[in-house]
């Protein structure tokens, strides 16, 4: 069973909580809680590898080929669904991701994991399903598509959120390779201004990977609680609540 030079065994084999691996070796999106109670997820990094202390947010919203997607009607028993909007999308750059049926007279509201899809470029789509239709769809049918959200993660940029958190990086995960990112309990979270204890932690969009506190609930995609005054441009202990 793997251990971390930071407490003892994981509750599930395999990769090592400090290590960053070119080979895949859990699920995207796996949990794992170490002894005392901290809680990490399974992710693949995408653009520039990890820096301790920054927030990690899932791959960047596609509006053009993701989202509002128009399909052709499934009946029960379905594994396919096809679009007749044309997208850009590399060979399953959505596999692993999620298909929701976000409008129809029959059957919105499922949720389909996406097993592949081919490579196209300004064409129909043909999505294989992990599951087949549940609910057969009539009428005008639309989805919204998105990756899985542990694959490829970014750093939270500076201006707007283009995705939501999903961790906080506590070692150095190479670009392009996979390890697993805080989620859950105490964890060191860089303060883009002063943190006051207890208060709610957000990213702070004003600077990338930065976090700000606010005192008033909902404000923002809330990453978890200060459990120390943190001054700006410290790293100082956030209990997280991501997941």
């Amino acid at each position: 069973m793997a251990e971390s030079s930071l407490t003892g065994a994981l509750q599930i084999s395999g990769q090592d909580l400090t290590v960053s691996s070119s080979v895949q070796q859990h699920a995207l999106g796996a949990y794992a809680e170490t002894s005392d109670g901290r809680g990490f997820r399974y992710a693949k990094i995408g653009g520039t590898a990890t820096v301790a202390g920054r927030i990690y947010q899932a791959p960047a919203e596609d509006t053009s080929n993701f989202q509002n997607l128009t399909v052709a009607t499934n009946s029960v028993g379905d594994t396919t669904v096809t679009t007749t909007s044309t997208v850009t999308l590399t060979a399953n750059q959505l596999a692993g991701g999620f298909l929701v049926v976000v409008s129809a007279t029959l059957g919105s509201g499922r949720i389909y994991r996406i097993k592949s899809h081919p490579a196209v470029t300004a064409a129909v789509v043909t999505f294989t399903l992990d599951d087949p239709i549940a609910v057969a769809t009539t009428g005008t049918v639309k989805i919204d598509c998105h990756p899985n959200p542990y694959s490829g993660v970014i750093i939270t940029p500076a201006g707007s959120a283009t995705s939501c958190p999903v961790g906080v990086a506590t070692h150095v995960i190479s670009d392009g390779e996979y390890g697993w990112l805080a989620t859950h309990g105490a964890a060191p979270v860089l303060s883009s201004t002063a943190m006051t204890v207890g208060n709610n932690v957000m990213p702070l969009f004003a600077t990338a990977a930065g976090a700000g506190t606010v005192a008033v609930d909902g404000v923002k995609a809330d990453i978890g609680y200060a459990l120390t005054g943190i001054a700006t441009t410290d790293v100082g202990l956030v209990y997280l609540t991501i997941d």
